[in-house]
């Protein structure tokens, strides 16, 4: 029993179980499933063709492993713009006055498409606005299936001629999805995303 280090390619990477299916370079006729991704490494650094560094930690068990570095292939691979930061991307106006009825949860999917936010971001900046049909009325926004009354608040609207209007950096589950839930009236909901952390 040894630990070896072996080099091999990405063929697949959830950002929900942090697993990877790799491609040995030494056994190009077996792919590894369900490799364990160390933690160190975000959630866009997963890209499928990127060059990874795979641990074993007994040679002789293929499981037994972990990706610990994954690095570029030539000109693919390569996370674009790089992970591990904030980065702005053009506003992208992704709800657009949805009406969510008071207690009501709705889901978004705010990643992929022309949004320029992709899987695996861990959370978006964005620029929210909402009227209500009463007051005082607010939004509790979460990730989705996260806990709504200890994530992101905004509001109170005292007014049903204003528009609360606001930013917030709203974190995401590993599908990209938010959850929204009205308290106090039927509320209006804009949201427009202008970045994202990595």
């Amino acid at each position: 029993m040894g630990v070896t280090i072996r080099r091999g390619i990405i063929q697949a990477f959830n950002p929900g179980t942090y697993q990877a299916s790799v491609l040995l370079f030494e056994a190009t006729s077996q792919m590894l499933q369900g490799v364990p991704v160390a933690n160190s490494l975000d959630g866009s650094s997963g890209l499928i063709g990127a060059l990874c560094a795979v641990l074993f930690f007994d040679e002789h068990n293929p499981q037994d492993a972990v990706v610990i570095a994954t690095y570029a292939n030539g000109l693919s691979g390569l996370p674009t713009p790089p992970p591990g930061r904030l980065t702005l991307v053009s506003g992208v106006q992704q709800i657009n006055n949805v009406a969510i009825s008071n207690g009501a949860i709705a889901t978004f999917t705010l990643v992929g498409g022309s949004s320029g936010i992709p899987l695996g971001a861990l959370a978006i900046l964005a620029r929210i606005s909402f009227s209500a049909s009463s007051q005082p009325a607010h939004l509790d926004i979460a990730p989705h299936g996260g806990n709504l009354a200890q994530t992101v608040t905004c509001g109170d609207l005292l007014s049903t001629t204003a528009r609360w209007q606001g930013q917030a950096i709203l974190p995401l589950d590993s599908n990209g999805q938010i959850d929204i839930r009205a308290i106090g009236a039927t509320c209006t909901v804009t949201l427009t995303t202008c970045g994202y952390i990595s």
